[in-house]
């Protein structure tokens, strides 16, 4: 009867141990390795609307692992087709991207890829510092032609492993021309997703893309069809679908909205920006749920009150960012001017970009005549 007992009292000293073994450091771990949820930061946008500057905004944060247009790669691998059909390829390397799975990579790229064969590597600080590049520090401000110059040689491996260290992933995109085809990843639970709208008025971007036709020919392709950008209309063929899906993703973003876009859609104006640097890389940050450092904001505002005019189409670098950003006014033709206004009215008015009416008022409108509709 004693035996019986003491047995089964070893029993229960057994089954409760494995249990304090088993299950409460357990317990106790996971609440410890708990850490809050990535926030994804999507910033989209057109090509020449100064989205790679904003795009530096969050790359220079410390806390932001960044990518520059990740579906150039799907674009470049699928050129044959249109925009249209390849929303789901982009949108899924996307997905991919912002849960740090760069598996994703291997249908566009090379297997004995490394991380400089990424495109525009060099313009994200996480792929410039620990763990991705030990060379610098992730704290610090890091240029792009500093960053090709030391960091390229590290396996692809280390865009992942960078990525999973982060708190905020933040992609640059100008590959989406509706906001409904991100419906799915504003639903995913996987994702925290934040959508930063950047557009500008369209006078300015077709100046800009008249310098840089040739390196945006193929995706003018692949926007409009090969046949719509010859001739003399070629160029208003690509900006008026353009400015529809910015019309189109504005109006979904902020006028029909469904639930889960509450507080999630922001529609910032490039001109804005320049205008007030400060102020508007607060306002992105808030929305984006980042500190704005001391550094950063003596950042911005350095790299924005530069003396150069924005030369070099595709570099980012200290300019007269405001002064820049109206150069159209005095290098566009009015005539060019009229036919922009003609096939991107609805995005003009949308928007908050005010008509010139003629080439007197081209040169003598005030900055702030210019966007008195929608000046806040």
């Amino acid at each position: 009867m004693v035996k019986s007992r003491r047995v089964q009292v070893l029993l229960i000293l057994v089954v409760l141990s494995f249990l304090l073994i088993h299950f409460l450091p357990c317990s106790n771990n996971a609440h410890m390795e708990e850490k809050p949820s990535p926030v994804h930061i999507l910033i989209l946008s057109s090509w020449r609307s100064g989205s790679s500057f904003t795009g530096q905004i969050f790359s220079q944060h410390p806390s932001v692992f960044y990518l520059m247009e990740p579906a150039w790669h799907v674009w470049v691998k699928m050129y044959q087709n249109s925009a249209k059909v390849l929303h789901m390829a982009v949108r899924d390397l996307v997905r991919s991207v912002f849960l740090c799975d760069m598996s994703v990579f291997d249908a566009y790229m090379s297997s004995q890829k490394k991380k400089s064969d990424l495109f525009q590597w060099e313009t994200s600080r996480a792929l410039c510092s620990p763990p991705a590049c030990d060379s610098f520090s992730r704290s610090d401000i890091i240029t792009a032609g500093n960053c090709k110059t030391i960091c390229g040689k590290y396996p692809f491996s280390k865009v992942e492993e960078a990525c999973k260290t982060y708190s905020h992933v933040a992609i640059k995109e100008v590959r989406f021309f509706d906001l409904k085809v991100l419906y799915p990843l504003l639903t995913d639970p996987s994702l925290n997703l934040k959508i930063i709208h950047l557009v500008r008025d369209p006078r300015a971007v077709f100046r800009s893309r008249e310098n840089t036709m040739a390196d945006l020919k193929r995706d003018s392709n692949i926007v409009v069809g090969s046949q719509k950008t010859k001739g003399e209309m070629g160029p208003y063929n690509t900006m008026q679908v353009i400015c529809k899906s910015h019309v189109e993703i504005y109006k979904a973003g902020s006028q029909a909205v469904p639930s889960f876009l509450k507080d999630r859609y922001l529609l910032v104006r490039y001109e804005d920006i320049v205008r007030d640097p400060l102020a508007r890389a607060a306002q992105m940050y808030k929305f984006a749920q980042l500190h704005f450092t001391p550094e950063l904001q003596k950042w911005v505002h350095n790299i924005t009150h530069g003396k150069g005019h924005g030369a070099q189409a595709f570099d980012i670098g200290s300019r007269d960012a405001l002064r820049v950003s109206q150069a159209w006014r005095k290098t566009l033709p009015f005539q060019k001017i009229e036919k922009v206004q003609n096939v991107c009215k609805d995005a003009m008015d949308l928007l908050g970009y005010r008509l010139v009416q003629s080439e007197e008022e081209q040169k003598n409108m005030s900055l702030d005549l210019l966007f008195a509709q929608n000046s806040s």
